[in-house]
This record gives structure tokens, sequence and C-alpha cells, in this order.
């Protein structure tokens, strides 16, 4: 059915296409959510210190 050269072949195409689905399932569950939430935190930070300064601003 398969030559040797050919079954490597094969094999090293399901690794690599095991490694990439993984990788995928990786990055779109973990990866993307944290450093989408995890600026969107930091940019409320920000706006928050930004009203704090001006609030202070005005009253002094």
């Amino acid at each position: 059915m398969f030559e040797f050269d050919q079954y490597l072949g094969f094999l090293a195409f399901l690794t690599i296409l095991t490694i990439g689905f993984w990788l995928m399932i990786f990055l779109l569950t973990f990866v993307i959510p944290y450093w989408v939430f995890g600026s969107a935190i930091e940019r409320f930070k920000e706006i928050r210190e930004e009203k704090k300064a001006k609030r202070q601003g005005l009253t002094h």
C-alpha cells in the first residue's frame, strides 16, 4: 500500500496537522481572549486615571 518514504511523509503530515490544530485551539480559547480582555482592562484603568487627574486639576 505505502512505501516507507510515503509512510514517513504521511506521518509528518499528520503530525503537522495535529500540532496546527491544537495550536489554533489554544490560541483561540486562551491567548487571544487573554490579550483582548487584558488590553481592555488596561485601557479602562487609563481612562479612569485621566478622569481622576482632570477632577483633581479642576479642584486645585
